[in-house]
C-alpha cells in the first residue's frame, strides 16, 4: 500500500512539473509575439532616422565609386557623352581625322565628375537632412527607388546651384576645358556650319548628378531588397 501510494504521488510529482514546463513554453510564446508585435511598430521619427539613414548610406557607396579612376568613364550606364546638340560636332570632327581631340573632350569630362563626386557628399547629406518626416513617411512604402526620386525633385535645383561651382574647378584642374575648347574653336572655324559651343559647366555639372542618382537608386534598392546591406538595427527594423 505505501509503495502504491510513492508511486501515484511520483506521478503527480511528474505531471506537475510537465504541466509547469508546458505553461512556462506557453509563456514564452506568448511574450515572443508580443515582443515581435511591439518591435514592429514603427514611430514616424524611427522611418524617417531610416530612410535619411538610407540615402547617406546610399550617398556614401555612390560617391565614393564614381569617384574612383573610371568610375564615370567605364561605367556604360552614366559615362558622360558629347551633349545632344554636339552630336554633329564629334562626327564632322571624327570624319576630318580630329577624333583624339573628341576622345579627349569626352574623358576629361567624365574624369572632372570624378573629381567632383566626392565634393557632393556633404552637399547631399545637407540636403537629406532638411527631409521633413511628411516627406520620408510617403515614401516608405513606395518603390525600390522612391526615395531617391523623391529627394531628385525636391532637391536638384539646389544641387545643381550648389555642385557647379564644384564641377566649375575639376574641369579646369583635369584640363576639360581647354579640350573642349579646342573641339569647338576646331568645328567654329569648318565652311557653312552653324556655330555652336554648349555650356561645358552645366552640361557636366547636370550629367554628373544624374550619375551620382544612379548610383544613390542602386544603394536604396539594396537596402530595400538585400538584408545583409540593412547595417543598422534600425534600417533592419524599418526594411525588414
Amino acid at each position: 500500500m505505501k509503495k502504491s501510494m510513492y508511486f501515484t504521488f511520483v506521478l503527480l510529482f511528474i505531471a506537475s512539473a510537465v504541466n509547469a514546463q508546458f505553461w512556462k513554453k506557453v509563456k514564452e510564446s506568448v511574450d515572443e509575439v508580443i515582443e515581435e508585435t511591439v518591435t514592429t511598430e514603427l514611430t514616424e521619427e524611427e522611418v524617417g532616422k531610416a530612410l535619411k539613414e538610407a540615402l547617406t548610406i546610399g550617398i556614401e557607396k555612390g560617391v565614393e565609386q564614381l569617384s574612383k579612376p573610371d568610375g564615370y568613364f567605364k561605367d556604360i550606364a552614366i559615362k558622360i557623352p558629347m551633349p545632344d546638340e554636339a552630336k554633329s560636332v564629334e562626327e564632322k570632327l571624327r570624319m576630318l581625322g580630329q577624333g583624339k581631340a573628341v576622345d579627349d573632350a569626352i574623358e576629361s569630362m567624365n574624369r572632372a565628375a570624378e573629381d567632383a563626386a566626392n565634393g557632393a557628399k556633404d552637399i547631399f547629406v545637407t540636403a537629406i537632412k532638411e527631409l521633413t518626416l511628411k516627406d520620408v513617411m510617403n515614401i516608405l512604402n513606395g518603390n525600390d527607388d522612391a526615395a531617391t526620386r523623391f529627394l531628385e525633385d525636391h532637391t536638384r535645383t539646389q544641387l545643381v546651384e550648389k555642385f557647379k561651382p564644384v564641377i566649375k574647378v575639376s574641369l579646369d584642374k583635369v584640363g576639360a576645358t581647354k579640350y573642349w575648347n579646342t573641339v569647338f574653336t576646331s568645328y567654329n572655324k569648318l565652311p557653312f556650319v552653324s556655330k555652336v559651343n554648349p555650356d561645358l559647366d552645366d552640361y557636366v555639372t547636370n550629367k554628373a548628378i544624374d550619375g551620382l542618382f544612379v548610383q544613390i537608386a542602386k544603394e536604396e534598392k539594396e537596402i530595400r531588397k538585400n538584408p545583409a546591406a540593412r547595417v543598422s538595427d534600425l534600417l533592419k527594423k524599418v526594411f525588414g
